[in-house]
């Protein structure tokens, strides 16, 4: 009897002993997806909200725009300085050649302008002299005239010219006077007549007298 009462208790202890396993086991698998669906959200988490850091400026290559505008700035002031020391230079220049040519032909003016005022007419030498124009930009701006004084005589002779600037009703504004000193025959000189007025009215330069002394 004891033995026949003991097969149906083991019997029903194993469908327990199974069910208990099966539950155990169920469990653990619901941690173990838990767990994995936890790490999942984290990592998205943390991927959704991470912020994009500034890039290394160190290792770019170039000019911010700052420093380009700055270079072009430097640049400007560069010329425009280069610009006026030129203007500057030009303007002493025309002043230099001005004040040197005055003094070098200052006697022989004066000495012509004493000649020519008791000459009558045109004097004894117009065929002797010729003026040409000079360029604005090598005398300052001033209207000037090469007067070309030749001595087509045999023996040494000295030339009185007076130039004449006329506006453009043909009346005289302006005179002056150039000169040369014992010039030796087929001797040729070049002195110049500056008028100092203002560019503007223009002017016309006329050769009114010419003697020979």
């Amino acid at each position: 009897m004891s033995t026949r009462s003991a097969h149906p208790a083991r019997r029903a202890g194993r469908p327990r002993s199974r069910a208990v396993a099966l539950a155990v086991a169920a469990a653990v698998s619901s941690v173990a997806l838990v767990s994995c669906g936890s790490d999942g959200d984290d990592n998205s988490s943390s991927a959704s909200t991470e912020r994009p850091t500034a890039p290394d400026t160190a290792s770019f290559s170039g000019n911010t725009p700052s420093a380009l505008e700055s270079k072009a700035a430097s640049a400007v002031a560069s010329a425009r300085a280069s610009a006026s020391a030129r203007a500057a230079s030009a303007s002493a220049a025309a002043s230099s050649f001005e004040a040197s040519v005055s003094a070098a032909v200052e006697r022989a003016n004066k000495a012509a302008q004493n000649e020519l005022k008791d000459v009558k007419g045109q004097g004894n030498a117009l065929s002797d002299v010729a003026m040409t124009g000079k360029a604005r930009a090598n005398t300052d701006g001033l209207l000037a005239v090469i007067v070309s004084i030749t001595n087509r005589t045999d023996h040494k002779a000295s030339y009185a010219v007076q130039v004449d600037f006329l506006d453009s009703a043909g009346k005289t504004v302006e005179t002056r006077y150039v000169g040369a000193e014992d010039l030796a025959p087929g001797e040729r000189a070049q002195p110049l007549a500056i008028s100092r007025k203002p560019p503007e009215p223009v002017l016309t330069p006329k050769l009114v007298k010419a003697q020979r002394y």
